[in-house]
């Protein structure tokens, strides 16, 4: 005698109608057996929630239901074929969804996020990508991520990731020095259109951040790494300071002041000055402000001390020299 299933109780028979009435409605046809297997529950149970998926529904405004306010389906398919094909929703198609637009921006998003080498789990992250295309409102416009100079970087990053071993490359510092450094990656974060891995530096025995476009040389090595992003908590900030740091002075636009909060000590006093905000920054090395000034054009003045206004002055003279050498 076979053998029989002890009938679901209130809770867990709303939880099962919940997690079928989605996976109907992705399937669009599906036989009963298959989605039985699916669920792991026997093909009788299917059928009785099938029938009471089609009793249900949303009243409306008159608070009694009317043609539509109900699910419907495919009865012929279901009672001779075993098949199950909804033909009406209820509320789910009135749902609010993504435009095409909205979801091709959420889509360049994770085809981003999906280059991180802490993601790991990017066939989640495809499987989302392919929801949102599925469940946008309007076709989202083909979207892709342009590629950049730091992709190949980018890729050893992951590999490095991936096979548990530590990274090696030449890096050019704030102040023009090279230096051969072995990391252990922990984190690719990005700043506008820089980017930037986090990891522990074997030559500093610190967690250290490294501009990806100053690094040179990629390497994998056979050390397995020592560090993990599980056993390494990195600060919320991009940018720390430390003892060697030097202070320039700097006018700013105050709706650009944010864009210069990692760079900003906490005991700094900012006050206006002919309506820009007056405030001071930490600098590894004042040519390290030549960078910081050119993506904020017109926004940005430095204003002392005077060998941080002649390291900016000199760079930008010697750019506009070229132009008159052309």
């Amino acid at each position: 005698m076979a053998e029989r299933q002890a009938p679901l109780h209130a809770q867990d028979k709303l939880a099962f109608l919940l997690s079928l009435v989605p996976f109907l409605m992705e399937h669009e046809r599906i036989g009963v057996q298959e989605a039985a297997e699916h669920f792991g529950v026997p093909t009788q149970q299917i059928r009785e929630a099938v029938k009471l998926i089609a009793v249900s529904g949303i009243p409306g405004e008159t608070g009694q239901y009317q043609h539509g306010d109900l699910f419907d389906l495919a009865w012929d398919d279901f009672e001779e074929n075993d098949q199950i094909v909804l033909t009406n929703l209820v509320a789910i198609d009135d749902a609010p969804r993504f435009s095409g637009r909205e979801a091709a921006a959420l889509i360049a998003g994770l085809q981003y996020l999906s280059a991180l080498p802490e993601n790991a789990d990017r066939g989640a992250i495809a499987t989302l990508m392919t929801k949102l295309s599925r469940g946008a409102s309007g076709v989202p416009s083909q979207v892709a991520v342009e590629a950049s100079e730091s992709d190949a970087t980018l890729a050893l990053i992951r590999e490095s990731v991936a096979t548990g071993v530590q990274l090696e490359f030449d890096y050019l510092n704030a102040r023009g020095e090279h230096e051969r450094r072995r990391v252990d990656p922990l984190r690719v974060e990005s700043v506008d259109a820089d980017w930037y891995l986090r990891g522990w530096c074997h030559l500093r025995e610190a967690v250290r951040t490294f501009r990806l476009d100053r690094i040179g040389n990629p390497q994998i090595t056979t050390e397995p790494i020592a560090f993990h992003p599980a056993d390494v908590l990195l600060p919320d900030v991009l940018f720390e300071g430390s003892a060697d740091d030097l202070i320039v002075t700097l006018d700013v636009a105050p709706a650009a002041a944010p864009l210069l909060a990692d760079y900003i000590p906490d005991d700094a006093v900012s006050t206006e000055v002919d309506g820009r905000l007056r405030t001071a920054v930490r600098v590894s090395h004042y040519h390290g402000l030549k960078r910081l000034v050119a993506g904020m054009p017109g926004v940005v003045t430095v204003v002392d001390p005077p060998e941080a206004r002649r390291a900016v002055a000199e760079w930008a003279a010697a750019g506009a020299a070229r132009y008159e050498a052309d």
